[in-house]
């Protein structure tokens, strides 16, 4: 199947686009189960470390350890879809703090979104380290 946009267009953009804002607001205002209620279940992040669940992700918000205060969605974001499946790729910067040290980033992200009871939830997150 090839890439294409739905017939629907911009409405349905617009609404991944919101999920993803919300979704950066969550993590900023490091409230866990609210950064949990965009992921599926089965949901991952794959980065230069490697591969991280939901389950170890937000279990590193819950205890502190990994904190954000800052996070912009910057640049045209291209959305996707694939059947079910929309893919949203865009470039986003970040402060973070793991265990007390601050993390300044610069990231392309592309993130997998499926419907869930009705809702856009990430199943997927794979972030890239631009170029400095």
């Amino acid at each position: 199947m090839t890439s294409t946009q739905l017939p629907s267009g911009p409405s349905v953009d617009d609404q991944l686009l919101a999920v993803l804002d919300e979704w950066q607001v969550a993590i900023v205002a490091n409230d866990a189960d609210r950064i949990g209620s965009y992921m599926a279940d089965e949901w991952i992040m794959v980065s230069e470390n490697g591969i991280a669940t939901a389950e170890q992700f937000l279990g590193f918000v819950r205890s502190g350890d990994l904190t954000h205060s800052a996070m912009e969605r910057v640049g045209e974001p291209r959305i996707r879809y694939h059947g079910e499946v929309a893919l949203l790729s865009t470039r986003i910067t970040n402060t973070a703090h793991y265990q007390g040290i601050r993390i300044d980033a610069d990231e392309w992200t592309t993130d997998a979104f499926i419907q869930v009871d009705g809702r856009w939830r990430c199943v997927l997150t794979q972030i890239t380290t631009t170029k400095k």
